[in-house]
């Protein structure tokens, strides 16, 4: 399922941008006049690793029936099969009977049963990890940021998590030896903190062309959480027109904690994010893309930061830390570029905590004085 497309690296040529034109993702660019390379070839789909919609049009579904799927951010079979009859039933145009021939159509391609243990390991041994900038952080991540995976980096403002995501998505788009994921980048921005210039000046450090760069980085600037949901369906055709290695959000809380206020709307606000995360798994599981969100701080109330508990948590609440894999927490300390990641959940490695710093190419490990 991930994507392996030819390298980024250096020459303008080397990268095509996506095919597809989308007003609300805009592709960043410096200069009107940057070549735009040749037209992208057809995307081999089983190197992919999913199947496209389209494909129901061969076994008795019309194409009116897969534009409606497609208007509902169905751009892949696989992403049919994430989906329960009763929601398929509740698109325009989609009645029953048809919600059933649709669903008969989509388990005959695909092998949705049992598979070996082995199988499944042979698969993740495969798995691609972006790297972060940081060794140390790469160690206690056990290389990087896993792809097909959803990972949560929580802290306070000003701890690095906008750093750690304008690094990413520039060594997202680099070689898998050399630490990358071979793909480009799809950024969701809610708080407006993303920067061409950072994009830049990494780019430089690393001595990439920061025109191609920018141009394989699709940016959506977010106004409201409902705008954030529509955004779902957009990304979802991205990810299914080209070769996309990362999703970032930033942050994924944010306009839920601003539109939801108080604990009457708590349950609203909780089930509202519930169903964004569940469209940001099936990207995740559909595309083999790398799923990174920032995410906000509350102070705990308990008191059992007494007993050695963390005093602040990511919110969100258990929806938020049950929906992704990973999740690390990022704090300033009181030496001045000194900041500590800490790994608390993973369902493979331990918990584990290192010492990161912010220069110019993006995160690198802190060097002692």
């Amino acid at each position: 399922m991930i994507a392996n497309p030819k390298n980024t690296r250096v020459k303008k040529q080397e990268i095509s941008p996506t095919t597809t034109t989308n007003p609300t993702f805009s592709k960043i660019k410096t200069d009107d006049t940057i070549t735009q390379g040749e037209p992208e070839e057809e995307i081999d789909e089983c190197q992919l690793g999913y199947q496209k919609i389209s494909n129901l049009e061969k076994y008795g579904l019309t194409k009116k029936d897969t534009d409606i799927l497609r208007s509902y951010g169905h751009n892949t079979i696989e992403s049919v099969m994430m989906v329960t009859k009763r929601k398929i039933m509740s698109y325009d145009g989609i009645s029953e009977a048809k919600a059933t021939k649709i669903l008969i159509e989509v388990r005959k391609l695909m092998d949705v049963g049992f598979t070996k243990a082995d199988k499944v390991l042979e698969q993740r041994q495969n798995l691609i990890k972006i790297r972060t900038g940081s060794r140390q952080l790469d160690r206690i991540l056990g290389g990087g940021i896993e792809t097909g995976s959803m990972t949560e980096v929580f802290g306070e403002s000003g701890s690095g998590k906008s750093q750690l995501c304008h690094t990413l998505a520039v060594n997202c788009q680099l070689p898998a030896d050399e630490g990358g994921g071979e793909g480009r980048c799809l950024w969701l921005d809610t708080e407006g903190t993303f920067r061409t210039e950072r994009i830049v000046e990494i780019s430089d450090k690393l001595g990439l062309n920061f025109d191609c760069v920018l141009d394989n980085i699709s940016v959506a600037r977010i106004f409201n959480t409902q705008h954030q949901m529509d955004m779902m369906v957009q990304a979802s055709a991205l990810l299914a027109a080209s070769k996309y290695s990362l999703v970032i959000v930033d942050s994924v809380i944010n306009l839920f904690r601003n539109e939801f206020s108080g604990r009457g709307e708590l349950a609203d606000r909780q089930m509202a994010l519930n169903r964004f995360l569940r469209h940001l798994m099936r990207l995740s599981c559909e595309y083999g893309v790398a799923v990174v969100m920032t995410n906000q701080v509350c102070a705990t109330v308990d008191g059992s930061a007494v007993f050695g508990a963390p005093d602040k948590v990511g919110s969100g609440g258990h929806v938020l830390a049950h929906a992704c894999q990973t999740r690390i927490s990022f704090d300033k300390t009181k030496k001045k570029g000194k900041k500590m990641a800490k790994l608390f959940q993973s369902p493979l490695l331990p918990e584990a905590e290192c010492f990161f710093a912010i220069a110019d190419g993006g995160l690198e490990d802190y060097e002692k004085e």
